[in-house]
């Protein structure tokens, strides 16, 4: 399979944590320009996944092909509490080697942050602490995204806003792949893969309803 300059691929991944099999021959593949989600239930190893595509985790066996940059927005806020947002938009700008924090400072203002910019993550929500995770995913503007449940904590308005700026993503040409724990939405998404028993497979519009873990109206 030929790739775009910014798709993934990904051919007969396995992981197993001793003798729990957890992915037992995941394929699929992202082009250039596509949104993509990945459901499946608690524990059916969607987290696991994320960090074999990402690179924090080994497979045990397949085959995770890439094309350009990577931004990674893990479930769990990588965050420090003693620090302010600022701070951290100027570390990850050193870490990305970024000349400015202008994305970031656009992000600030879409998921309406930006009087938050001198504040300590300590005292932040857990709404306002995933706008900043998911903010440091984004701001070196990466070709391919990878999301793990990125609205957790988010207001409705929040959560609608979010979508417009995945959506912008992908008519850029990037490739964005949005876990869940439901598949929900379908109208937004390209492509929706259902993660069970180790394997994904298609998953129709028909067989979901309500919305996403975590987001409230």
């Amino acid at each position: 399979m030929t790739l775009g300059p910014c798709a993934l691929r990904v051919l007969d991944l396995h992981k197993a944590y001793r003798s729990r099999r957890v992915l037992r021959g995941v394929s699929f593949a992202v082009e250039p320009g596509t949104l993509v989600g990945v459901v499946g239930e608690n524990g059916s190893g969607k987290s696991t996944l994320l960090r074999v595509l990402s690179g924090q985790l080994a497979a045990d066996s397949g085959e995770v092909e890439r094309r350009g940059t990577l931004g990674y927005c893990p479930q769990a806020t990588v965050l420090n509490d003693a620090l302010t947002v600022d701070q951290h938009l100027r570390w990850f700008r050193t870490a990305y080697r970024l000349d400015g924090t202008g994305r970031a400072d656009e992000l600030l203002d879409e998921l309406r942050f930006a009087e938050y910019r001198h504040t300590r993550v300590e005292v932040l929500s857990g709404g306002t602490r995933q706008k900043l995770n998911l903010t440091l995913a984004l701001m070196h503007d990466p070709d391919v995204l990878l999301l793990d449940e990125p609205y957790q904590g988010f207001d409705w308005e929040t959560y609608l806003r979010f979508w417009d700026v995945a959506a912008r993503l992908r008519d850029r040409g990037r490739c964005v792949l949005v876990v869940s724990h439901l598949a929900w939405d379908a109208g937004r998404l390209d492509v929706v893969h259902r993660l069970k028993d180790g394997v994904a497979a298609p998953w129709s519009a028909e067989e979901h309803t309500g919305l996403p873990q975590g987001a409230s109206r």
